[in-house]
């Protein structure tokens, strides 16, 4: 990759890759960076990676950054604990996710397992199963509520995607196909 006066190239193939959106007069003292990171952190909750790949973005040197991400901490602008519990919560109620798939990208934003054993337990057991088991159904419907092979393993798939736990998925498939 090459860099040539705020563009990135692919050396290959020379294409623009993207554009340094900072323009070499525009420089931002630590103070604001600061502000413009608790804005982004004040939107949303955010996790200490997000925020640091915010900074990188920004231009911050290391030293800027560690000193900013303690600020925000102790602002109480970031909160790692907080931060899972709420994208626990929403992943669940929103994208219906299961266990897994949440375990998976909380691991993948580097969140420690404290937190989050602590951010699955946000999610009520009834609840969880209710959903897994509506999930089930609507998959079940849209292959013509048909319980061969292929239609067990295509109702499989689906629920392991969404990140549910392979004895959960065979118990409601079995239970769904008896049903019928």
């Amino acid at each position: 990759m090459l860099y040539a006066t705020g563009l990135f190239l692919c050396p290959k193939k020379k294409k623009l890759i993207f554009e340094n959106s900072m323009k070499k007069e525009q420089s931002l003292t630590v103070d604001e960076a600061l502000a413009k990171a608790m804005q982004y952190c004040a939107y949303q909750d955010r996790c200490h990676q997000e925020v640091e790949k915010k900074l990188d973005q920004l231009g911050m040197y290391e030293t800027a950054k560690a000193h900013i991400i303690n600020e925000l901490i102790k602002h109480d602008f970031l909160n790692e604990e907080r931060f899972s519990q709420s994208f626990a919560r929403g992943k669940f109620r929103i994208k219906k996710w299961g266990r897994l798939r949440i375990t998976r990208e909380l691991k993948f934003r580097k969140i420690s397992h404290f937190n989050i054993k602590t951010a699955l337990k946000e999610i009520n057991d009834q609840d969880y199963i209710a959903t897994l088991n509506q999930l089930a159904e609507q998959k079940y419907k849209q292959l013509n509520q048909d319980c061969s092979r292929k239609s067990r393993q295509k109702i499989y798939q689906y629920l392991a995607y969404r990140g549910y736990e392979n004895t959960l998925i065979y118990e409601t498939i079995n239970r769904l196909c008896q049903a019928s």
